[in-house]
């Protein structure tokens, strides 16, 4: 029987199926089932950083300020005060996880500024986190603000807390980076245990009869693994850091291929929200299985042996791959179709 096993973040896993940050892990019960389903690690949902400047009363003085003049402001932001049980309540379920479930529990801080991350990254650890996710979601709006800029504070965060706790960090990243390759290996050198690829970014739709930008919440398609599998092949080769890949995980399938571009382990929150947690015993029968007919005796044997380096053509991760694409699709028109 083929093994499954893997190793992420210094930790050996039962598999390389991770639950992501989202619904399905808010609960003990959840996690527990999911523990039981086969997963290897869970991470616990985000825990925003309005949330801890909330917790100092800063921000929930200005965000109060008018509301009663203005009460459409109200609905603006949610309530960060009960999302996630708040800060006290993230501790709390950190503490309920670990005493619930053998596999490793990750928590996940979402935010862009130093601010009290470091100190809550150390308050997660001490409640039992076995790592810490940080979930840099930023999107710079700002025209003074440069990528040096943007890309020099991701670096400081995560150097200030790698200082602050003796848990492995791992940064989930942006697509959106100029130079994936440099800000991956900026990351690594500072520390980062892992890179998280990549960040889903929830984008506003427009409502054209009330002239209203509303948001939207649309989950994952296996056509977005693609983005996630070049960038995994090309970086296994050049950092240190383990690798995880999210956004985009449905199937077994589509698992072979994370650890074939060279990812340590798959994450999936989109699949476990449409089919249910049960999902996950298909997935990793469906892997073994997979494995056991290509006659793999492990999960760790395939891992990067289609990563940029491994393959006979790396031009297939750069621009020939480009004009390779354009060239091999021929244009029928109706006319000449007839």
């Amino acid at each position: 029987m083929s093994n499954l096993s893997a190793r992420y973040l210094g930790f050996t896993l039962k598999s390389p199926l991770v639950a992501s940050a989202g619904p399905v892990c808010e609960s003990v019960p959840n996690i527990r089932e999911l523990e039981d389903a086969g997963v290897g690690a869970v991470v616990l949902p985000s825990l925003f950083e309005e949330q801890l400047e909330l917790e100092s009363c800063a921000l929930d003085e200005d965000l109060s300020r008018g509301t009663e003049s203005f009460p459409e402001s109200q609905t603006v932001l949610p309530d960060l005060q009960t999302y996630n049980l708040g800060p006290d309540g993230y501790l709390d379920l950190i503490d309920a996880a670990k005493a619930a479930v053998e596999i490793p529990v990750i928590a996940s801080l979402n935010g862009v500024s130093p601010g009290g991350w470091a100190e809550y990254a150390r308050l997660m650890a001490e409640a039992g986190a076995d790592a810490i996710e940080l979930n840099i979601y930023s999107i710079p709006t700002e025209p003074a603000e440069s990528s040096t800029d943007v890309e020099k504070g991701y670096v400081e965060l995560v150097r200030q807390i790698k200082r602050t706790v003796r848990v492995p960090v791992a940064v989930k990243l942006s697509p959106f980076f100029s130079a994936p390759a440099n800000i991956a290996m900026r990351l690594d050198d500072v520390g980062a245990n892992g890179l998280v690829l990549f960040n889903r970014f929830y984008q506003p739709d427009f409502d054209i009869e009330s002239l209203e930008v509303v948001p939207r919440l649309t989950l994952s398609h296996p056509d977005e693994l693609l983005l996630r599998l070049h960038w995994a092949a090309i970086l296994t080769d050049h950092v240190e850091a383990d690798l995880a890949i999210t956004g985009g995980v449905h199937t077994a399938t589509d698992v072979v291929k994370c650890i074939m571009a060279g990812a340590n382990v798959a994450m999936m929150a989109s699949a476990l929200l449409r089919r249910g947690i049960a999902h996950v015993t298909t997935v990793l029968a469906d892997l073994r299985r997979w494995l056991e007919e290509h006659e793999y005796d492990s999960v760790q044997q395939m891992c990067g042996s289609m990563s940029r380096r491994s393959v006979s053509d790396p031009t297939a991760f750069e621009r020939g791959n480009y004009m390779r694409v354009l060239s091999s699709y021929t244009f029928r028109s109706t006319a000449a179709s007839k």
